[in-house]
């Protein structure tokens, strides 16, 4: 038996995950954790990039997604990203599954779970919660070992420069 072709969403979900990886690599060469994010307006336009830039802006916040919706909505001059979906290599955690939400994006395609924060699958449902005003549809694993290989060299190099603290 061999393999089925790759579906034309699936493939394009593959391309603009290989996307959010290169702004994930500017991310990690920044000093960054390396999570990057495109946000793909409904006709295939790219609306925006994102990176992580937490350390480069001294800013709490500026994890990729956010990066991205705002230069996204920036963009467009509107805060709503109807139709738009954003791919992100690394699950949303909750602030950014809220602004997600907040945005009113209709999909979030991610590659690697998040088991410490992550908040459209792992820990939370988010972008799903019927409470909510609005909700989106989620795609996970796509590039995954790629997405995780990255965020894990990056941790590992890390740790290598600086030894844990005597005790």
């Amino acid at each position: 038996m061999t393999d089925a072709a790759p579906t034309p969403a699936a493939s394009q979900d593959e391309h603009y995950l290989r996307e959010a990886l290169v702004e994930a690599e500017a991310a990690a060469a920044a000093g960054d954790v390396p999570v990057g994010a495109i946000v793909v307006a409904a006709d295939g336009t790219v609306l925006a990039r994102g990176r992580n830039r937490r350390e480069v802006d001294h800013d709490p916040t500026a994890h990729a997604e956010i990066d991205a919706i705002r230069r996204a909505s920036a963009a467009k001059r509107s805060w709503r990203l109807e139709g738009a979906t954003v791919y992100v290599t690394m699950e949303p955690c909750p602030m950014c599954a809220g602004a997600l939400v907040n945005a009113r994006v209709a999909r979030v395609v991610y590659g690697c779970s998040d088991p410490k924060a992550g908040a459209v699958d792992t820990l939370f449902q988010i972008g799903r919660d019927p409470r909510l005003n609005h909700r989106f549809d989620v795609t996970s694993g796509v590039l995954a070992q790629a997405c995780a290989a990255l965020l894990k060299a990056f941790f590992a190099a890390r740790r290598v420069k600086s030894p844990p603290a005597p005790g």
